[in-house]
């Protein structure tokens, strides 16, 4: 209890620029989480990735397929897709670009806003500091004490530069996290893809001969 009661008075003292920033952290870990989970579903991993190019190359696209429909993510069910429709190798390239840079355009949402946030947070901390200090400032006079209250006004405006670094850290975190995911996501769709298309590739050359 005296921790919440200490948190509460730390955030009143922190003056008005509290609030959009209790809105910002509010915010950052509402994406996070809605992210994760996004993520958690869309992504079939890394191990996925290197299972079906190891079986398109050793089994052929129909066992791979099969693989691939039992997995899980949207690359899975993208392959799945490109390798059963009708067409040539140039008609299932299209099929896999349009659907790959429609799902990455899923993955950014909302990670703007996190990087946003970023730099919003400290110059919002940075002017309730500001703020502050014009207020401590503001009561200097002759009279005995002014200067510790001038004191004391300062260390309550820092408050808010340290809550506004608090939040920023935070969703730079929380960015640089799902960036990371984002590539490595992108990486194994690159593989899948032009596994598959290799393989169509030759599958049309021996057609051809």
């Amino acid at each position: 209890m005296e921790a919440i009661q200490a948190t509460i008075m730390y955030f009143h003292k922190g003056g008005l620029v509290m609030w959009p920033l209790l809105a910002c952290s509010i915010a950052v870990i509402s994406i996070a989480v809605e992210r994760f989970l996004f993520y958690k579903a869309s992504d079939s991993g890394s191990a996925f990735a290197r299972s079906y190019c190891s079986t398109v190359l050793t089994k052929g696209v129909h066992e791979a397929t099969a693989f691939a429909n039992n997995a899980d993510g949207e690359c899975a069910r993208i392959l799945c897709a490109a390798a059963q429709m009708e067409g040539g190798r140039a008609v299932k390239s299209a099929y896999l670009e349009g659907q790959a840079g429609i799902l990455l355009a899923q993955l950014r949402n909302k990670l703007d806003y996190l990087s946003i946030i970023v730099t919003m947070s400290p110059l919002l901390g940075l002017l309730g500091t500001i703020v502050g200090m014009i207020g401590a400032f503001s009561i200097f006079n002759l009279e005995a004490g002014a200067p510790l209250a001038i004191t004391g006004g300062i260390g309550e405006a820092l408050i808010a530069t340290a809550t506004g670094l608090c939040v920023a850290i935070l969703s730079l975190c929380a960015h640089s996290y799902f960036n990371h995911r984002l590539d490595n996501m992108i990486t194994d769709m690159e593989q899948c893809f032009s596994a598959l298309l290799e393989a169509e590739a030759r599958s049309e050359q021996h057609e051809v001969a």
